[in-house]
């Protein structure tokens, strides 16, 4: 089964490599949205740090969505997901595989910028380095959430809208939690609250993610 697995992550990331147009679409709207915000409210040095963590976050969340809708859409017009459901393999792993491909893709690289994003908004170390770490658990959260709208809304017109309407409020807890943790770390308060409420928001997700998302692929299918 682990073979399977990464056999799913290596076919989608050389699918990913070969139109790296998708890549770079979620990663420069990311920069955009991030890097338009000191331009609209000014140069004030308070204001862009307050501000920060909700920026970064929101923008994070709105790029991780532009990508869903064609998490399963491209597997399912060229008959490769009837051929996945098929498999002996259970259908959750190999939709695990597609999830975790998905974040490589299009969250790893939100996190790695996100740190000179937030130079421009005058944030110390100690913040960059609480933001990259709740980024790194976040965004996961973000995919596999994500994998079950993309799911329930496949083959159906209008799909992209329709799964930023149903993941969106979904995306609410890990946005607060997320931007929660850059707030208080600083303002000098412990953030391990909010770290330990986003890892096991993740493991949850982990353990219920694949199989919601199986469960839709397989009615949808049908």
């Amino acid at each position: 089964m682990l073979s399977a697995l990464f056999c799913i992550i290596q076919r989608d990331l050389t699918l990913a490599m070969r139109n790296r147009s998708d890549v770079l679409t979620n990663l420069f709207f990311f920069i955009i949205v991030v890097s338009l915000f000191p331009l609209g409210v000014g140069p004030d040095p308070e204001l862009l740090q307050a501000m920060a963590s909700g920026v970064l976050w929101v923008a994070a969340l709105l790029a991780s969505m532009l990508s869903l809708s064609g998490l399963f859409a491209d597997d399912h017009a060229d008959g490769t997901l009837e051929q996945l459901v098929m498999t002996p393999q259970p259908l959750a792993l190999l939709v695990l595989g597609k999830v975790c491909a998905h974040w490589l893709i299009s969250g790893l690289p939100l996190v790695l910028m996100a740190p000179l994003l937030g130079l421009q908004y005058g944030l110390s170390g100690d913040i960059l380095v609480m933001l990259v770490l709740t980024l790194l658990v976040g965004t996961p959260v973000l995919s596999l959430i994500g994998a079950i709208g993309a799911a329930l809304t496949l083959g159906l017109r209008s799909g992209g809208v329709l799964v930023s309407l149903l993941v969106l409020p979904l995306y609410i807890p890990v946005l607060i939690f997320g931007a929660g943790a850059v707030e208080a770390s600083a303002a000098g308060l412990g953030a391990e609250g909010h770290l330990s409420l986003m890892g096991a928001m993740l493991v949850a997700a982990l353990l219920l993610s694949p199989l919601a998302a199986a469960a839709a692929l397989r009615i949808s299918i049908e």
